[in-house]
């Protein structure tokens, strides 16, 4: 029997918990697009496009790391979906800017549950990476 832990069931749930990042941070961004004017104390210079192409740039970040993993680069793959996730976090620079109590219930909401769906989905890649390295270091024990 082999005393390797199985991997099979978390890459389905990495799958599921970064569609669930990208859909709530392409709702949080589509959001902060169109509604640019309600988000308080954002710079002048920030429009709808700049918002746009940012989400673009951050999505791509996760897009590499799922074509690295499909191409056996898994460690990097893992690496970049980890990086995605962390950019999730940079939602919560609204509050930065302005308290929470100023935001709109939508903006709050879009912002909040990108961060959440973040937290999970780094949360699950930590978890994969570790499991990656200790299966490294008793293969390499052998």
């Amino acid at each position: 029997m082999n005393s390797t832990p199985r991997l099979s069931g978390l890459p389905k749930l990495l799958a599921v918990l970064t569609v669930a990042y990208f859909l709530t941070s392409l709702g949080h961004f589509t959001h902060n697009a169109e509604f640019i004017c309600e988000y308080p104390n954002l710079p002048a210079s920030l429009t709808s496009a700049k918002v746009y192409a940012a989400w673009v740039g951050i999505t791509s970040v996760g897009v590499l790391g799922f074509l690295l993993i499909r191409k056996r680069f898994v460690m990097t793959g893992l690496l970049l979906v980890a990086a995605y996730a962390l950019l999730g976090f940079d939602g919560l620079g609204h509050y930065a800017l302005a308290p929470m109590a100023w935001h709109t219930r939508t903006a709050n909401l879009t912002i909040l549950s990108e961060v959440v769906a973040a937290a999970l989905l780094l949360a699950a890649t930590v978890c994969l990476l570790a499991l990656r390295l200790r299966e490294r270091r008793r293969a390499a024990l052998r």
